[in-house]
């Protein structure tokens, strides 16, 4: 088994709890109103916005800077989403919750310092984006009848998903990483399931009427 495949299967638990939160199931059901959506990207920005900060200082490394590729980045996407929900001042209308504080603590604590688990982060985010996220997509523009404007988050026009994808495993089964420093990225990946999934359950919390999840 390849790295890659068996990171997979060490993360498909945490995927899964990932999958049936309450904020998604209520996205993908189209039971929130557009506030409710908004809410999502205005938490995503700041976990992007510090994410994208670290992979500058990753650019040069010999492991993570090939995962380090601009079409991916989801600030500028965001922020011009963010825009189109909210205005030009939407800048001075969000801040970050609880829970998102904690993602971007952990992000400044280690992605600008230790190439593997900022590559951990990178993997959890943006391969998330380029899977499941493209559900989303659909669900966001069946329930608020958009096109592009206010979901150029899910939109990545400048890749073919299927074959970035197989490049990206190529990449995770190539990395030098010794046992102890793929073991300790595997835990870091977990983690930053762990993070994304209290983000989106205190989402939950804020935006669904009597939510526990």
């Amino acid at each position: 088994m390849g790295f890659a495949a068996e990171l997979r299967e060490r993360t498909r638990p945490d995927h899964r709890v990932a999958q049936h939160l309450g904020y998604f199931d209520a996205l993908l059901g189209g039971q929130l109103d557009r506030g409710g959506y908004a809410a999502l990207p205005e938490q995503l920005f700041f976990v992007y916005q510090t994410l994208e900060e670290a992979a500058e200082v990753m650019r040069t490394d010999a492991v993570a800077g090939p995962f380090v590729v601009d079409e991916l980045h989801r600030v500028p996407a965001l922020a011009a989403d963010l825009e189109f929900l909210h205005g030009p001042d939407w800048a001075a209308r969000i801040t970050p919750g609880a829970a998102t504080l904690e993602y971007q603590a952990r992000l400044r604590e280690i992605a600008f310092t230790w190439p593997a688990g900022y590559v951990a982060h990178h993997y959890t985010r943006y391969l998330g984006d380029l899977s499941g996220g493209q559900v989303m997509l659909r669900a966001v523009q069946r329930s608020f009848g958009l096109a592009e404007d206010g979901v150029r988050f899910f939109l990545f026009p400048g890749i073919e998903a299927r074959a970035f994808k197989e490049r990206y495993r190529n990449l995770l089964d190539e990395v030098p990483w010794d046992e102890v420093e793929r073991q300790r990225f595997l835990d870091e990946v977990s983690l930053a399931y762990r993070l994304n999934t209290a983000m989106l359950t205190e989402l939950g919390r804020s935006v669904l009427p009597g939510a526990v999840a």
